[in-house]
């Protein structure tokens, strides 16, 4: 080996060796089991995921309420915003489900707004379709909650008891009835003796209407209102 004497003192020579080539890394095949492994995981995450969405997508769009509505008032879509919910399958049918664009129907009762609509607060039969009867009802027979939009029943109490009963027993005279208007005395300083209440009797109804008339003209009349009707 050549020695080269420098200002500092003897270097050695440069080696005449070869250095060992470059190992490049190579990828890995298909058949690496990290690979596989990954690819598992992936697919599991993408399973679970779909579950998941799955899983918090099992709403139903039914019908709330936008704002407050009056009884008697007619329900439209512009009352009311989409909801979905988490509904029972055994309770879905008692709530109207967000699908029409036509008019929902008229209220029973006053609804607030922010709750659910139900089917039972709203009446799909028109006017047109109903026989407007009136009754002259005693205030102290009448609830005070009964409104335009209620449904009532209205029963009779004969002025005679039946022959053979030794009391005097009601009976319903019309049954579910919408209250189409409840018309405002002129002065309301007067005391009154009667409430005019008028109610609508479907097609249904109006069959029997003979015989009902004829127990509300001879009888007392009162009106009974379920509460949330």
């Amino acid at each position: 080996m050549t020695t080269l004497r420098t200002p500092v003192g003897v270097a050695p020579a440069a080696s005449s060796a070869t250095p060992p080539p470059a190992r490049r890394t190579q990828s890995p095949g298909w058949r690496d089991p990290r690979l596989i492994a990954g690819l598992v995981i992936v697919a599991v995450c993408v399973l679970l995921g779909a579950r998941v969405l799955a899983g918090a997508d099992d709403t139903v769009a039914v019908w709330s309420l936008r704002h407050d509505v009056a009884a008697g008032s007619t329900v439209e879509p512009s009352d009311l915003v989409v909801s979905r919910v988490h509904v029972p399958a055994d309770v879905m049918g008692r709530y109207v489900l967000a699908t029409s664009a036509d008019s929902i129907g008229t209220a029973t009762h006053d609804l607030a707004a922010g709750e659910l609509l139900p089917l039972s607060a709203v009446s799909t039969e028109t006017a047109a379709e109903l026989v407007e009867v009136p009754l002259s009802v005693a205030p102290d027979d009448l609830p005070a909650s009964v409104r335009q939009g209620a449904v009532v029943d209205v029963w009779v109490t004969p002025k005679v008891a039946e022959p053979g009963s030794d009391r005097v027993r009601a009976r319903l005279a019309l049954d579910d009835v919408v209250v189409v208007a409840v018309p405002r005395t002129g002065d309301s300083l007067a005391p009154r003796t009667t409430q005019q209440v008028i109610v609508g009797v479907n097609e249904t109804g109006a069959a029997d209407l003979a015989g009902a008339l004829g127990e509300l003209a001879d009888g007392r009349i009162v009106l009974t209102r379920q509460a949330g009707s």
